[in-house]
């Protein structure tokens, strides 16, 4: 049964253009920024390999079914498993699916806003010397100095989301297109330059063993998880925004293809990364464990010790400003679309407001790293709780759900006419999605579900 629906926002001019869209909504700050500190964190090469192979079983079969959602349904998430739900004769409350992606994406921007803006400060940091010559004092003084000052993060967050809202305000081809086709081969440029300045610090070497080569008596547990769950996550799966970007794909497009290119893409980005980043933190004797301050206190000290240290800082955060603002303008997408279709608003006026609402409650985000930094819940301020509530429980449980509505709620005469991928090819991922997949994200859910416990205890 073949369904051609069209999309009322309009499509990508090509499938080149859905890949870079797609591509960098996936490619974000937790490609540049989590990733490699995680990799830090639980060993390096091994825990790189967990998330390659986590990459494949569990990220890629999600992808699929969510960008074959959105194509099948060409609506806003919220309309899509609406519409989808009804075709394949399947109960009308599979529309939350789509309302739990449009939240998570909307909670989830409302902090990355905050944390896009650090970004940001950091460019006009480290372009103006500040860090040169730094010592460990003056890095955490600079970035203790940041995230106290209320009104300083609020004007670079307010900063993030003009410039978010702005690109998402002109459409499909006008705006997001447009951003994508300059933002993200800005990003690879930025990246490669990285990369040959990393090559030049006398660690180079070193840094690629850390990162390609396995130790496995340093992968936990917890590492194996958090591989997993960075596959996940980096991947930009279950808030909505693969889904809507799928609506607009032309039905020529392969969807296999495209999503394999887009996982590639994002995956090259996140060791890049780590290749750019570890021999940088070898080269100054630092400790590549540094958790959650890799980027925003370990690398500015090394960076302040090294020649020319102060333009490739620099471009280094403008490196994380581009991969925050692809990222941002996917998040906005799904609310916008769905204003645009069921409240009869234009582009302009739904971005107005969207971003109006996200930015307010960004404000919570601002205010827990000062004023309201006392305040807790379970022992996590207003923020920390917004990334564990999105992060370990919307994300992974909307991508269960498109697991199981895609391969056990749709038809195979559906799923398979809209995947066009040949028996081999349609069986290896049926399998994958149906049975495989959903265990190893059920996994995740069970260890979040024991943290969770903890925390209330």
């Amino acid at each position: 049964m073949t369904v051609r629906r069209t999309s009322i926002h309009g499509e990508w001019s090509s499938r080149w253009a859905f890949i870079l869209a797609a591509a960098g909504s996936a490619i974000g700050l937790g490609n540049i920024w989590k990733f490699p500190y995680l990799a830090g964190e639980y060993g390096g090469g091994a825990f790189v390999l967990v998330y390659l192979l986590a990459v494949g079983i569990v990220g890629l079969p999600i992808m699929i079914a969510e960008i074959l959602l959105g194509r099948r349904g060409r609506q806003s998430p919220i309309n899509t498993m609406r519409t989808l739900a009804a075709e394949e004769g399947r109960s009308p409350h599979w529309q939350w699916l789509g309302w739990m992606g449009v939240l998570a994406g909307f909670l989830i921007l409302s902090y990355y806003s905050v944390i896009g803006g650090w970004t940001f400060a950091y460019v006009v940091r480290m372009a103006g010397g500040l860090f040169a010559g730094a010592t460990t004092g003056t890095v955490d003084a600079a970035f203790s100095a940041l995230v106290s000052d209320p009104e300083r993060l609020l004007a670079w967050h307010t900063l993030f989301m003009i410039m978010t809202m702005i690109v998402v305000a002109r459409g499909v081809k006008s705006g997001l297109e447009r951003a994508v086709r300059f933002m993200m081969p800005a990003l690879f440029l930025i990246l490669l330059l990285l990369v040959g300045y990393s090559m030049n610090t006398g660690y180079f070497t070193e840094g690629l063993r850390f990162l390609f080569a396995p130790d496995f008596a340093r992968l936990t547990g917890a590492g194996v998880l958090a591989a997993m769950g960075q596959a996940f996550f980096s991947l930009s799966l279950g808030m909505g925004a693969i889904m809507v970007y799928g609506s607009y794909l032309p039905h020529t497009a392969s969807i296999p293809r495209s999503a394999i290119q887009v996982a590639a893409a994002d995956t090259t980005v996140a060791l890049l990364a780590g290749v750019a980043i570890f021999p940088i933190i070898f080269a100054n004797g630092l400790d590549p464990a540094q958790g959650a301050g890799l980027a925003f206190k370990s690398l500015p000290l090394a960076f302040g010790q090294m020649p020319g240290g102060s333009l490739f800082g620099a471009l280094f955060f403008a490196l994380l400003v581009f991969a925050a603002w692809t990222s941002a303008i996917s998040l906005v997408e799904p609310a916008v679309a769905y204003l645009v279709e069921n409240r009869g608003m234009n582009r302009v006026r739904a971005c107005a407001w969207v971003g109006v609402t996200v930015w307010f409650l960004g404000l919570g985000t601002v205010f827990s790293f000062n004023l309201w930094s006392g305040a807790t819940l379970f022992g996590l301020n207003f923020f920390e709780a917004l990334d564990f509530l999105t992060s370990n429980v919307m994300l992974p449980l909307g991508g269960l759900l498109i697991a199981v509505f895609a391969a056990w709620r749709m038809s195979r005469k559906s799923t398979e006419s809209e995947l066009d991928a040949g028996p081999t090819g349609y069986r290896l991922w049926w399998v994958l999605v149906r049975y495989v997949t959903p265990v190893a994200v059920f996994i995740v859910l069970l260890h979040v579900t024991g943290l969770l416990g903890r925390l209330v205890g």
